[in-house]
């Protein structure tokens, strides 16, 4: 399966400190071994599925696409739940 991520997850990506950076890699990883893990959403983000953790004992969604026929797992966003889908609409 090929990964891939948006400009908007790179930009926040590159803002976190290193210790957030391997608690949302390891996120990451469990999303990439099983996609289906996370929540599909309904209505305007039926395309989305958001997976929940804790990263430095703060809930963080993480915002993922998954395209079965060309195996493509897209990450879209992460980020607290303060505006999370409002700003991914």
């Amino acid at each position: 399966m090929q990964v891939q991520q948006t400009a908007k997850f790179k930009k926040a990506y590159k803002k976190l400190h290193v210790n957030q950076r391997q608690e949302l890699n390891k996120a990451l990883e469990i999303i990439i071994k099983d996609p289906t893990i996370g929540e599909q959403k309904k209505g305007d983000l039926s395309w989305l599925r958001v997976h929940k953790c804790n990263i430095i004992n703060q809930l963080t969604l993480i915002g993922y696409q998954v395209d079965d026929q060309q195996l493509i797992l897209v990450f879209v966003a992460f980020g607290p739940h303060e505006n999370f889908y409002r700003d991914l609409k």
